[in-house]
Order: structure tokens, then sequence, then C-alpha cells
């Protein structure tokens, strides 16, 4: 299963939404709330190439983006083989 990592505050409506579609997938994820510790929102800007607004997912590294962008990869049939660990051109 990939490491999923996803940065989030608690009032984030968007972040609710993307936890409750990997949860939705079962996927486990680590949260890293920013409000709690706001020291770590330079570390999502700099993995994000400067996006500041939650959420900001990285599938086993990889920047995914917010929960639009985590929606859309996932209604076009991309978010499932990431979430199994599989790259571009694997097939199962």
């Amino acid at each position: 299963m990939a490491k999923v990592e996803i940065y989030t505050t608690p009032i984030c409506p968007y972040c609710h939404r993307a936890k409750g579609l990997l949860k939705s997938k079962g996927q486990a994820f680590t949260e890293i709330d920013v409000m709690m510790k706001p020291g770590r929102r330079q570390e999502m800007m700099d993995r994000a190439g400067g996006r500041h607004t939650v959420p900001q997912i990285f599938i086993d590294g990889k920047h995914i983006g917010g929960c639009d962008e985590l929606h859309a990869l996932d209604a076009r049939g991309g978010l499932e083989p990431l979430l199994k660990g599989q790259k571009q051109g694997d097939h199962a």
C-alpha cells in the first residue's frame, strides 16, 4: 500500500472531503495538522511548490495537489493504481 501524507487544518472542509475519499478507499494516511504544528506549513509549501492552502496531498512522495486534484485523479481512474503502489506503466 502507498504512503499517503496529507497536510490539513481541523477547520478546512476540503481537508475533511479529501480524507473522506481516502478513507472510503480503505487508505491509511499520515495527517499533518499545520494549525497545531505551524512550523510544518513551510515544509508543506516547500514540498508543494509554494502552495500554501490545505489540503496538500502526497502519495509515495509525489505531490498530488489539493482536494479537487485528488477527486479529479479518482474520477479519471488514476487514484487506485497509485494507492496500490503501482507506477505508471505497471500492470496488475
